[in-house]
């Protein structure tokens, strides 16, 4: 008898809500999808009740990007979302596209940009804030929010379909025994369910494996964004600058770049991006970020300024290839759940709105029609006839070219993505494909050497519990770590063996160390600094690490990203 059953038993059964529609998560995707929903409802002057579950705190508290949103889906979500204000205030004014090497920079001319980093008409955003906004838009429409609770189990019904989502129950101690605080977790059960949870969703990493939803498909490949938030001196500010980097601090053939871009009222958001197919054992994202920072031209931005808040996120890496079969009976992955994210572009949020509308839109014919838990294939139908596949189907080997060397994915992403679109071609003429996920790609500690990283001035540079401290991370102490280990004794063994304890590297918050407590080595969980980023179950080599959700409401609480 699992742990669940056993509290079902003694305090159930839990007290269910049903609805028309329920969706967990309420970022971009999912409440694009509340939205259209109540839309369509209006104008078939009939009633569609629907919920979105959110873990964060508020909507937007989880939320990490860069970002420079292209607008082309909130137009079709929102014409009148100037009107309406929503928190797209500063236009894209230059692109800068700098290949640095340890001191120096080289500016790739204007001319010579290729068409996925062209960003006129997009906007410099903070997503969080136009997440929030969403948020408030869709409740006006009749969308009722639940924020501050995990989805933690899918529901299924006799036939295996899916039939709705149990949050998690709140109040259970260390020990996995219930405390003076228990509350019994609530059923949420839906004619469809639909999962925006973001890249490697825990609840879609299940529904993905038990409909075999890849099956076919190329592995998908994900990428860690480490984003801080600064203000700077207003005489260096340049509201709607651009600027993304590429070359140092990566030496090898990781996949890697910079961003940093000019927000009003002398903010600057900037981070890095690593490919998590990196091979090198002892590498750190979080240092290599740090490093980045000092080089000169970035460091230019930033000095006499102060950091704000930090934070960090896995990426789908987004290829059509690899993106899975997107419906099963009785719901939907929609938004980067699902992959749709372009990395080429390293714009994601107008691909979750958009498959936010068109999953919405299947659903309203369902619901019209008097269907229920069905496979929705009118939405990835409508997905072949997008916008949104051509601009993905342009992209597709824009990651794996890289796979096979700098000098080849810059050349070939000069060929595709410049030289092509100037003959009239829109999408290469052939296709590459993944063979290995990213956790087999690390090699053995023994064919490296260790990488020494400079310490950090608290200044330009930092520590990772420093910059814990400013997401604003949060868990309630007494309570079962989200961060779970298959067989506790592999960290020791394999992963500190064979590949020299990666997890203290590659987590960019400080959760895993490994201590020496007089009878050995062991690998401490330190659980509550955890950003929910979700690196170490994608990376682990083992994939002994499963990420599960803590109560509702803990993780971080992120301003202004």
């Amino acid at each position: 008898m699992t742990q669940t059953q056993s509290i079902l038993e003694q305090y159930g059964p839990r007290d269910s809500m049903e609805y028309d529609v329920v969706i967990v998560g309420a970022g971009p995707a999912g409440l694009a999808t509340a939205i259209r929903l109540k839309q369509l409802a209006a104008e078939q002057n009939r009633e569609i009740s629907v919920v979105v579950l959110e873990k964060g705190s508020e909507p937007g508290a989880h939320i990490l990007s860069g970002a420079v949103m292209d607008p082309r889906a909130m137009n079709e979500l929102f014409p009148n979302w100037k009107e309406l204000g929503a928190p797209l205030n500063q236009p894209v004014t230059g692109d800068d596209i700098l290949i640095l090497s340890e001191t120096g920079a080289t500016r790739t001319p204007d001319w010579l940009v290729p068409r996925n980093f062209h960003n006129e008409g997009c906007y410099v955003v903070a997503l969080g804030h136009v997440v929030k906004w969403m948020a408030q838009q869709a409740e006006s429409l009749g969308v009722e929010i639940f924020p501050g609770f995990s989805a933690a189990e899918v529901l299924y019904d006799e036939k295996g379909r899916v039939k709705g989502v149990a949050t998690g129950n709140m109040g259970i101690g260390k020990d996995g025994e219930p405390t003076e605080n228990f509350q019994l977790g609530m059923e949420l059960l839906g004619k469809y369910t639909i999962f925006a949870e973001g890249a490697r969703g825990h609840l879609g990493k299940q529904l993905i494996a038990k409909y075999k939803l890849t099956e076919g498909k190329d592995p998908q490949s994900f990428a860690i964004g480490i984003k801080e938030l600064w203000e700077i001196d207003p005489a260096k500010a340049k509201p709607g600058l651009v600027v993304h980097t590429a070359g140092w601090p990566m030496t090898d053939n990781t996949f890697g770049g910079g961003f940093l871009y000019h927000l009003e009222d002398n903010k600057v958001t900037l981070g890095f991006v690593i490919g998590l197919d990196y091979q090198n054992p002892f590498m750190s994202p979080f240092e290599e970020m740090q490093r980045w920072k000092t080089h000169p031209s970035i460091r230019a931005h930033l000095e006499g300024g102060k950091r704000l808040s930090y934070g960090a996120r896995a990426i789908n890496n987004g290829t059509p290839q690899a993106l899975p079969k997107t419906v099963f009976p009785g719901g939907a992955l929609v938004g980067c759940d699902a992959g749709f994210l372009n990395a080429a572009r390293i714009k994601g949020s107008h691909a979750a709105i958009k498959t936010g509308m068109m999953c919405a839109e299947a659903i309203a014919d369902a619901l019209a029609a008097g269907r229920s838990a069905d496979e929705l294939a009118a939405f990835p139908e409508a997905f072949e006839k997008s916008w949104l596949k051509e601009e993905l189907d342009q992209s597709r080997n824009f990651k794996l070219w890289f796979k096979k060397g700098k000098m080849v994915g810059n050349v070939m992403t000069g060929i595709e993505q410049w030289l092509l679109p100037k003959l009239g071609v829109k999408t290469p003429p052939w296709t590459l494909h993944a063979t290995k996920r990213d956790h087999e790609c690390l090699r053995p500690a023994s064919e490296f050497q260790p990488i020494t990283y400079p310490k950090p001035d608290g200044k330009l540079t930092f520590d990772r519990l420093s910059s814990v401290f400013v997401s604003n991370t949060n868990h309630e102490e007494n309570q079962p770590a989200h961060l779970t280990l298959k067989d506790a004794s592999v960290p020791v063994k394999i992963n500190l063996a064979k590949f020299a304890g990666p997890e203290s590297r590659y987590c960019p918050a400080g959760v895993y160390e490994f201590v020496n407590d007089g009878s050995g080595e062991r690998l401490q969980i330190n659980a509550q600094n955890c950003v929910h980023c979700k690196t170490c179950d994608i990376k682990d080599p083992t994939q002994n690490i499963v990420w599960v959700t803590p109560e509702g409401g803990g993780g971080p609480n992120y301003s202004g990203m």
